[in-house]
């Protein structure tokens, strides 16, 4: 995954999709960005990103996709637009201490 730079544009798009924490913290995990930005980026925001990232970067995104950002209709869309398809389960949380036993 290519680095995101921390210039005027990114900065610009940055609070927009990740408006809990500063830009240049939101711009530093480019996994966790883009999978905000798939599910909360208008289309100028994505056209803006696209500009420094290409498909094979959104389809990293989602295989190491952080469980709990992506919401499902944005899941389907994007595995669909980026060829993963069928569409693969979304990332779950698996929290150890609620496994059955």
């Amino acid at each position: 995954m290519k680095r995101l730079p921390h210039n005027d544009d990114l900065l610009a798009v940055a609070p927009r999709v990740m408006w809990f924490e500063p830009p240049e913290q939101a711009l530093a995990n480019s996994i966790r960005f883009l999978a905000y930005l798939m599910t909360y980026g208008t289309l100028e925001d994505i056209a803006v990103v696209r500009r420094y990232l290409d498909l094979d970067d959104f389809r990293e995104a989602l295989e190491r996709a952080p469980p709990g950002i992506i919401d499902e209709r944005s899941w389907a869309y994007w595995n669909t637009k980026v060829g993963r398809y069928p569409v693969p389960p979304m990332p779950r949380r698996i929290i150890p201490d609620a496994m059955p036993r």
